[in-house]
């Protein structure tokens, strides 16, 4: 099973990435979980200097932006 991370504070961004992803985890019936990650020391050991943050199998793939559908679900079916 794939991990999948959002990192963010709940800013709208950050609601509607985990929204989304999960909403493609399910739709396509992914082997991941979505983890929703808030503490700012967490988001620190990350490296990211802008939410959301997506990662992905401990790998950040993605920071500040909402990337498309179909290159979320390319990044978890290659994690």
């Amino acid at each position: 099973m794939k991990k999948i991370k959002i990192l963010g504070s709940g800013c709208k961004k950050c609601t509607t990435l985990e929204a989304k992803v999960r909403e493609l985890v399910e739709q396509n019936n992914l082997d991941a979980s979505v983890e929703k990650v808030t503490d700012l020391n967490e988001m620190i050991d990350y490296g990211i200097m802008m939410t959301p943050g997506l990662v992905i199998n401990e790998k950040v793939v993605s920071t500040g932006i909402i990337p498309k559908d179909d290159k979320i679900i390319e990044w978890i079916k290659e994690a």
